[in-house]
């Protein structure tokens, strides 16, 4: 074959350090637009973002001439410290360390948009830590809970 032919669609989760309720609503949507712009810098594609003030949903095309994790670390680093310079927060904003990343078929992509779309009222009946161990029973991941979500360590 002479061309690269891909279609890599990814659900991408991940949480704001400690699950804190740092991602405001009137500033939610400049966040995911310069999240997309982190992105598409990497030759992805934005399909669909969402989330609430603790996490996000992410629906991308990635290329594949790059790690996942290098995409979410670049798009991770660059986000933190654009929230933090454009709207110098009481609190330093970060995202967590970690991030659930599952591959998506072409399609299903509707159904994940849609999901994406709904996280407001998905959250009204679901917490994020149940709602990230549904999606990693669904995909299959094996995980040990202690492992799972970082907690603050007070004292």
């Amino acid at each position: 074959m002479s061309n690269t032919h891909t279609n890599l669609l990814f659900h991408i989760v991940y949480s704001t350090k400690y699950r804190r309720n740092l991602i405001r609503a009137d500033k939610s949507p400049r966040i995911y637009e310069y999240i997309g712009g982190v992105i598409r810098e990497q030759k992805g594609v934005l399909i669909e973002i969402g989330g609430i003030s603790d996490h996000v949903h992410i629906l991308a095309r990635l290329s594949p001439t790059l790690a996942i994790s290098d995409v979410l670390r670049i798009t991770k680093a660059n986000s933190s410290k654009w929230i933090n310079e454009t709207f110098q927060p009481n609190f330093p904003f970060a995202w967590q360390r970690g991030f659930g990343a599952f591959s998506v078929s072409a399609s299903n992509v509707k159904q994940v948009r849609n999901y994406i779309q709904n996280q407001e009222q998905h959250h009204k009946r679901m917490s994020f830590r149940d709602e990230y161990r549904q999606l990693l029973i669904r995909h299959e991941i094996t995980f040990d809970e202690k492992y799972l979500f970082e907690e603050e360590q007070i004292g």
